[in-house]
């Protein structure tokens, strides 16, 4: 590496995917074209190119409706490593919005000593499950809900619900995400109010499951099911705390706990109120 390279740090745009796939390469990570269009669309991605062009770092922020963005794409390339061009990608992010706006990420292993020097402090944990195939436990037959394939009509419905399950609106991602989706479902009661929703999300190595949003875990499985049982190969998904009965399940269908990285904040002591509806996050990146 010529250390005298100028590196500029910069807004990516879509003719920036191409590189951000290569960085995200670089570390192992499985970024795809649909995943960052879907950043993209929802937030703004920062990050340095080097004197030939070649994107060496990025930070990614995604912003909600009220007073909530989401950090998340932290990645610097292994040969300009120490330079600090991390923590100047995430700071960027951090002034693209209010001081007022409160600021969650789920931290890698690497990541977390940075954020705590930059502020931010643990609020939860997220509890990453992968399985190689899903083995469906039991005949989900229910009569108590029916579930059907996301409709235009349903849209407000799944906007009100994730408002509360994640503590913030997020319309204009969750418009990105089920457009990116490779199917999302709804489960409605007798009365045919929606009461809970799902997303699968074809990534380059797994099935992402999330967010899944549900009045308990009963319903919660039973998304799951739904969103798992016609696919073949990996899987993979992100469980907020607190749902023990819903993690047993995971366990049953062959998913494995693959680590258990915190979740971070800045500008604010805790995390939005949540109803704890909410079994499995969209990815890290949205929170």
């Amino acid at each position: 590496m010529n250390t005298y390279n100028p590196l500029q740090l910069v807004l990516f745009d879509a003719n920036d995917i191409p590189g951000l796939i290569a960085l995200s390469d670089s570390v192992g990570w499985d970024y795809d074209e649909f995943e960052i269009t879907t950043v993209m669309l929802s937030g703004k991605i920062f990050g340095h190119k080097n004197a030939e062009g070649k994107i060496v770092s990025s930070a990614a922020i995604t912003t909600y409706e009220r007073n909530l963005a989401s950090i998340g794409m932290v990645i610097v390339h292994e040969n300009y490593r120490g330079l600090g061009l991390g923590k100047l990608a995430t700071q960027k992010c951090i002034d693209s919005v209010s001081e007022h706006t409160a600021i969650m990420l789920v931290a890698t292993k690497d990541g977390e000593p940075l954020y705590k020097k930059m502020g931010f402090t643990t609020v939860d944990y997220i509890h990453k499950h992968l399985a190689d195939n899903y083995s469906r436990a039991k005949n989900f037959a229910s009569h108590e809900w029916s579930l059907e394939d996301f409709q235009e009509p349903d849209f407000a419905a799944i906007v009100n619900l994730d408002a509360a399950a994640f503590g913030d609106q997020r319309s204009n991602f969750l418009k990105n995400r089920i457009q990116q989706s490779q199917r999302c479902i709804v489960v409605k009661d007798h009365q045919a109010n929606i009461i809970g929703f799902g997303m699968s999300i074809a990534g380059p190595i797994n099935l992402i499951l999330g967010p899944i949003v549900a009045p308990d875990s009963q319903t919660a499985t039973y998304i799951l099911d739904a969103l798992a049982k016609d696919h073949h190969g990996k899987l993979r998904m992100d469980v907020p705390s607190g749902h023990a009965e819903f993690t047993k399940f995971l366990e049953q269908s062959g998913f494995k706990k693959a680590n258990i990285p915190p979740v971070m904040i800045l500008h604010a002591e805790k995390m939005p109120a949540r109803n704890n509806t909410l079994f499995a996050i969209a990815a890290q990146i949205f929170g």
